[in-house]
């Protein structure tokens, strides 16, 4: 049984049209939704925890949260990073593990978070209030996304170098001559085969104009010995970075009242810039061959481990999931939004604010000062990115990229799939669904969310370490104590998630049996664990569909 009460003459802030100008403001925080549910005759009330609260913000306009998706699509997840990763495993070949991934598990998960989100109206980490045992997966995605941050906002710094340097008649990155060239810098005019002489090819090719400027010019990765010689911050590109964290401070500041409005720049240029680079490439000279070399299937390579991993890793940074991204901004929707037609998305920006989102919605001081928490955050992942812009930082990119969000990500949904449909449970969270959207899930859903994304990601994720090779950078092979801090900053992350069950078991009052049911049952359940009325103790809640 669901039924839905509203206080007289007052509309829910969590649903249905917004007060009327002429509403008090007082009869607008009065506002509440109280949802009844009758689960074996027990009635639970699911309400605010606190009737003081201020309500949650929202979307200013329904076309802020369009051009949030919108923004998702170009983000550096797919414009820098798939391609580069459907180059190196194969070309078309890689399309085809990414495509089965994105059906098994990409979009399933990606449809579990926005109504998590929705529904609770929480951030990464308080959202786990329907399991509390799991919230150490909250914290797990929160630190993998200050680890992205890290590296994305300098990526977007090298892209503004590069803005800033094609002020000129003519390109630097055209011709040898500069101060950076080396003596063996080679006119690409005279470079006629995609395969040089000496069976190298064409992209891998390194005394070029354009990859000098960007090694030489950009990185000065000359001057570094290795990833133990990183040396001092490149002042033109400290400029930059500090142009990006300023930009993205103002852009999160005040939520999604500003980020919302951000993004009809964001989220629209992009696009504009990609089509009049997409006219410009196609028709230059030997196009129709650079397209057919890129896109060329090599069907040989779907027999390494690596391809099917990073197209695994590949579809989370594609799509958002596991980064508390879409949790976050799925937060923020009105309790009714049928996220099902309408999905929230993943922003140049997302990953930061679901830090200052899940953080904030745990700790309410921070909440309270959200515009000094969110100067402190960017602040401080401008100071940690400044490994990153030394002559040997992209040795530290390098070793972020590859281990702050792989392994890592992949065990955190893994954990968050068990946790909502096994603990929490796949019908309860199918009846949630419908009580916002007035329907169910459909089973092909249900069957993924329970059985075909766990199973995948529990592979991808042994495969990944069983299969796992020393990190290299071109001819460059990491030294063996830069693989282990490596994998301590993937630990870092996937630690918190046991760590964290094993605080609240033994930080909860009562017997083992009662700490164990306090751990998986939803909070505002709690009362049944004393009338010993735990549904996860049951057969029947484990076999539900």
């Amino acid at each position: 049984m669901l039924l839905a009460r509203m206080k007289p003459q007052v509309q829910p802030e969590n649903g249905g049209a917004d007060p009327g100008p002429e509403q008090p403001v007082q009869g607008r925080k009065a506002a509440e939704l109280l949802v009844v549910k009758e689960r074996n005759g027990v009635q639970c009330l699911l309400a605010s925890r606190d009737g003081d609260e201020q309500p949650r913000e929202t979307w200013g306009k329904k076309i802020d949260f369009l051009l949030s998706v919108i923004g998702f699509a170009v983000d550096l997840a797919n414009v820098w990073r798939f391609p580069y990763l459907c180059y190196k495993n194969g070309g078309g070949a890689f399309l085809i593990p990414y495509t089965l991934f994105l059906i098994i598990a990409g979009m399933p998960l990606f449809y579990m978070e926005l109504a998590l989100g929705q529904y609770n109206r929480e951030g990464a980490a308080t959202v786990w209030k329907i399991c509390p045992f799991f919230k150490g997966v909250g914290y797990a995605v929160i630190l993998i996304a200050i680890y992205v941050g890290f590296y994305y906002n300098v990526i977007i710094a090298w892209s503004l170098y590069y803005l800033f340097s094609s002020f000129t008649l003519k390109l630097p990155w055209t011709d040898c001559g500069h101060a950076w060239n080396s003596p063996n810098c080679t006119d690409p005019k005279l470079l006629n085969s995609s395969v040089l002489g000496n069976h190298t090819k064409y992209s891998k090719y390194k005394f070029t104009p354009a990859a000098e400027f960007y090694e030489r010019g950009v990185l000065h990765l000359h001057e570094s010995g290795g990833i133990h010689d990183i040396g001092l911050p490149q002042w033109q590109l400290l400029l930059c970075l500090m142009v990006v964290v300023v930009i993205l401070f103002f852009s999160l500041w005040k939520g999604v009242k500003t980020s919302g409005k951000v993004v009809w720049i964001t989220a629209t240029l992009p696009y504009l810039v990609l089509f009049v680079l997409l006219v410009h490439g196609i028709t230059l000279p030997g196009a129709s061959n650079g397209i057919n070399a890129y896109l060329h299937i090599d069907f040989y390579r779907l027999r390494e481990a690596t391809v099917w991993i990073d197209a695994a890793t590949q579809i989370f940074f594609s799509l958002g999931a596991g980064f508390g991204v879409l949790i976050a901004f799925a937060s923020y929707n009105k309790f009714d939004n049928n996220c099902y037609r309408k999905p929230s998305a993943y922003m140049q920006m997302g990953g930061m604010e679901a830090v200052i989102t899940g953080l904030a919605d745990d700790f309410q001081v921070l909440k309270r000062h959200r515009k000094l928490f969110t100067f402190g955050v960017t602040f401080g992942t401008f100071l940690l990115a400044l490994f990153c812009i030394t002559k040997g930082g992209i040795y530290v990119l390098t070793l972020l990229d590859t281990f702050a969000a792989g392994t890592s990500i992949l065990f955190a949904v893994l954990m968050e799939a068990i946790g909502v449909s096994w603990f929490y449970g796949v019908d309860r969270f199918s009846n949630d669904i419908q009580q916002m959207m007035g329907f169910k899930p459909g089973l092909y859903w249900r069957l993924c969310w329970k059985f075909v994304s766990p199973a995948f990601l529990l592979f991808v994720v042994v495969m990944s370490v069983v299969n796992f090779k020393p990190l290299t950078y071109d001819d460059y092979i990491f030294p063996l104590w830069a693989n282990w801090v490596g994998w301590g900053i993937a630990l870092s992350s996937m630690v918190l998630v046991p760590a964290y069950s094993i605080y609240k078991f033994f930080s909860t009052r009562g017997s083992l049996r009662e700490r164990l049911a306090y751990g998986i049952t939803p909070e505002n359940e709690h009362h049944l664990v004393a009338q010993r009325d735990v549904r996860q103790f049951q057969l029947q809640h484990w076999l539900a569909i």
